[in-house]
């Protein structure tokens, strides 16, 4: 695991605030809300997290039979607060074998979630076509939410984004046949309201894909 912050859309090394610039910068992408080193799942760093985001953290509630949350990143820094955030959760594929499922949260331009989707990003832009029918739809925080399938993104992965709360929601589901998830009414609650539930949450293995996506 890495242990200091790097750029949210490529995983490179990013400069700290300084005496020139009271932004966080990447040389390839410039301005960028740092990606903050993942630790651990654990209900406390999910604790952590839930209090110090400003932006929803979305995870699947009730987990699908024999899910376990396996880990969460943010973009962000302690001034700013958690701009994106991302939550990983691991379970039996519905075509069987493992699956495994990330779900962002983020503000327009930082790049997160297009990074797990393999795209060049920061946003999905022509990837999605919003004048066609979603193909797919989540309940998030109560309210029906349309999902479009991204083009152009890796085999191994499939690919859904559409907006939440007026932010972007993106999942990013492998294989690809665990992106069947989405089709199944899927219900998500924001970590933020769900107040002392956190604690039943099942924690696993710290998932691989939020080290390197």
């Amino acid at each position: 695991m890495r242990g200091e912050p790097s750029c949210p859309r490529c995983g490179g090394r990013v400069r700290a605030p300084g005496l020139f610039t009271d932004t966080w910068q990447c040389d390839a992408h410039g301005t960028v809300h740092p990606l903050q080193p993942v630790v651990p799942p654990s209900v406390q760093a999910l604790t952590v997290a839930v209090a110090r985001a400003e932006v929803p953290i979305w995870m699947p509630w009730p987990l699908p039979v024999g899910w376990l949350f396996t880990g969460i990143a943010h973009a962000g820094d302690d001034l700013s607060g958690a701009r994106a955030t991302a939550i990983a959760c691991s379970g039996p594929g519905p075509l069987g074998g493992p699956g495994e499922l990330v779900l962002v949260a983020e503000e327009i331009g930082v790049g997160l979630g297009a990074r797990f989707a393999g795209l060049p990003g920061p946003d999905p832009g022509d990837a999605i076509a919003v004048d066609k029918p979603p193909h797919a739809k989540v309940l998030a925080a109560g309210r029906p939410t349309a999902l479009w399938h991204v083009a152009g993104t890796p085999d191994d992965r499939a690919v859904f984004v559409g907006e939440a709360r007026g932010l972007w929601l993106w999942a990013v589901a492998w294989p690809e046949g665990s992106g069947l998830l989405l089709y199944d009414e899927l219900v998500l609650t924001d970590l933020r309201d769900a107040g002392a539930e956190i604690e039943l949450l099942p924690c696993g293995a710290i998932s691989p894909r939020l080290l390197g996506p």
